[in-house]
């Protein structure tokens, strides 16, 4: 009797260039690349996540990174009043404030913290999520958010291929010759962005893979990694969306993130993350009793099974984990 496979798999790449707990991180783009970042955050990476905030289009990644590499600080002139809010077009909506001080305090903190982890970074992930943008008419800028402002104050437009390679090629040179060993991973998010309808999200995610493809060859220490791939064409069923059928499941995540670690970890790190998962479990557990002997046995257990892991690898930071534990 013949055997069906009704499923088509991505295999595993081993990558050369490996990724360890004492490799500098930094991850940027859209939402997806906040998953796999905070993935990277919990299981102790040294890694800063979106400085600009979520931003989803290619062209306001090419601008975070200008700010970034130049530690380009904003002035009041910068940003913008609206809702109540003081904003930013260049960032996502978290660096809104009610003061205007606050506001420019918490983006030029952001940016410096992040121009200053540029010069030892030994990865960058960039995540694209769409190449539909808004250009604000009075500049002729294109944002990363439109912050609710009136949709009549912008343009939107599909980007091209050129306009993508074209925008990162200047700052890509530059970002090689401040850190010549630093290694650029690639990614297009599996998010969909159906606002537009299907056909339209196909066609921006066409756009992107492209363009994603070109700056790949163009550069050597790029690195393409198929996370779109793996949702759309590998798993390929509802069952990995939540609820939305927009965004990807936890199980489909986790999927991606396996990938991910049997393409850049060695066996050392993913056994140091097979012990630090123990610990994230652990801070899950919620008691019956939280003054019971019993759960007071188990917070104790958990503070010397840290303080064993701490001697073994002195260069993972658990401080947070031994104040969850001992409060």
């Amino acid at each position: 009797m013949e055997i069906y496979n009704f499923r088509t798999t991505l295999s595993v790449t081993k990558s050369s260039d490996k990724i360890t707990h004492q490799t500098n991180l930094m991850s940027i783009g859209s939402c997806f690349s906040e998953h796999i970042g905070e993935r990277l955050l919990d299981y102790k990476f040294p890694i800063v996540i979106n400085p600009h905030g979520i931003l989803f289009n290619p062209i306001s990644i090419a601008n975070s990174l200008i700010q970034i590499v130049h530690n380009q600080q904003l002035v009041e002139d910068d940003i913008f009043y609206h809702n109540h809010r003081w904003q930013s077009f260049f960032h996502h909506g978290r660096f809104a404030k009610a003061d205007k001080k606050d506001c420019l305090n918490a983006i030029n903190q952001s940016i410096q913290t992040a121009h200053q982890q540029l010069q030892n970074l030994d990865f960058l992930i960039l995540t694209f999520g769409t190449a539909n943008v808004f250009e604000y008419k009075k500049t002729g800028q294109i944002v990363a958010n439109c912050h609710k402002v009136p949709n009549t104050e912008f343009e939107r437009k599909r980007l091209k291929i050129n306009d993508i390679t074209t925008a990162f090629q200047p700052i890509f040179n530059e970002l090689k010759t401040i850190n010549p060993n630093l290694k650029i991973i690639l990614t297009v998010s599996p998010v969909r962005h159906i606002r537009d309808g299907l056909v339209e999200n196909q066609r921006s995610k066409s756009t992107l893979l492209l363009a994603a493809d070109e700056l790949a060859k163009a550069y050597d220490f790029i690195i393409y990694f198929p996370s779109y791939e793996l949702i759309i064409d590998d798993l390929r069923d509802y069952r990995f969306y939540k609820e939305d059928m927009i965004h990807p499941s936890k199980v489909a995540v986790d999927y991606v993130w396996n990938y991910f670690e049997n393409t850049y970890f060695s066996k050392e790190t993913r056994q140091i993350n097979g012990q630090l998962q123990k610990i994230i479990q652990a801070k899950k557990h919620r008691p019956f009793d939280e003054k019971s002997e019993n759960h007071q046995l188990f917070l104790r257990k958990q503070v010397s099974k840290i303080n064993n892991l701490q001697q073994q690898y002195p260069f993972l930071d658990f401080g947070e984990d031994l104040k969850w534990f001992k409060k």
